[in-house]
């Protein structure tokens, strides 16, 4: 589930790595703007913004495919460092398509953005929440957690966050227990088998994962920290079938070893939010330059592994 529907309006939540200021310039300078708004493949060319109330901001959305999309954002309501509020979607010849109410809080020197979607009826809500998961909207809110994790920390990330309809206790189950975990994390068309599964701190999981007429890939696990039920970081490196460290066939400069933060956050009692980092360790110039690259690939299996856990989730 992208994000959460109540009546007419869709609303999500993130909590950033960086300061309040950090998150609001991002937002608001449109040299940084063009950094990261829009879904993975797209671009922005900003026209002209006026940062305040009764202001707009006229911009254009290049699609990958070469499609443009002309927008004029109109501010309703602009307080620095806390609130925007204001219509999307329209520009001269439409009407906008919702209006986005965004908050901006400081959370012990991280941020937290929580963002309503406000549609004229439920129906439309419903049928717009299907578009942007299709055109892979939420990967914009990934794409700032990434983009201030280079500015502010110098440090290359990969980020994606959801939410499920399911409590944090679950969830964090469905992350630890191999038994479920090989049900839902393989990506779309693969399974997986622990050949080794120690889900404790300091011990190690070693895996198989085989798609349809392919030969088997390792992978190994290294659990570096497992606090239920909030938080799970461990490391994982592609390895051979004696559990030797390789690098994966497909890519040639793909790091070493790549170290996962996940993050679970209870926004309800039966909605909970799942935030993945992954960041390479020890890796050269050119495993950076690979791991960004295929920034939108992981994305696409994220994505699909994440459509099975949901789907595993409404069976129980």
């Amino acid at each position: 589930m992208a994000s959460r529907i109540k009546d007419n309006v869709i609303s999500l939540s993130r909590l950033y790595d960086a300061p309040l200021q950090a998150v609001w310039d991002a937002w608001t300078q449109p040299d940084e703007v063009a950094q990261w708004w829009g879904p993975r493949g797209f671009t922005i060319t900003t026209h002209s913004r006026d940062l305040r109330t009764g202001g707009h901001w006229h911009y254009t959305m290049h699609g990958p495919d070469g499609t443009d999309y002309e927008n004029t954002t109109a501010y309703l309501d602009v307080v620095p460092m806390q609130r925007l509020v204001y219509d999307h979607g329209g520009h001269q010849d439409r009407p906008p398509l919702f209006r986005v109410t965004a908050l901006f809080t400081e959370r012990d020197g991280r941020t937290q953005l929580d963002m309503s979607m406000t549609f004229p009826t439920p129906e439309v809500a419903v049928q717009m929440s299907g578009f942007i998961r299709q055109a892979g909207g939420e990967s914009t809110w990934d794409r700032l957690a990434e983009y201030l994790g280079k500015r502010h920390a110098g440090r290359e990330l990969f980020v994606i966050a959801r939410s499920f309809a399911a409590d944090i206790d679950t969830l964090y189950t469905m992350w630890t227990d191999p038994e479920h975990l090989a049900q839902w994390m393989p990506p779309t068309g693969a399974t997986m088998r622990f050949l080794r599964a120690e889900p404790r701190v300091g011990g190690t999981s070693f895996y198989a994962m085989t798609f349809t007429g392919g030969e088997p890939m390792y992978g190994r696990v290294q659990y570096r920290e497992l606090t239920r039920p909030s938080r799970v970081v461990y490391l994982q490196q592609f390895c051979d079938a004696e559990e030797r460290v390789i690098r994966p066939a497909f890519f040639p400069h793909w790091p070493l070893a790549m170290r996962t933060t996940v993050e679970l956050v209870a926004e309800e009692a039966q909605m909970t939010r799942v935030t993945v980092r992954w960041e390479p360790m020890d890796a050269t110039a050119e495993d950076i330059a690979e791991f960004v690259q295929q920034r939108t690939g992981m994305t696409g299996g994220w994505t699909g592994s994440f459509e099975k856990l949901e789907a595993l989730l409404q069976t129980r």
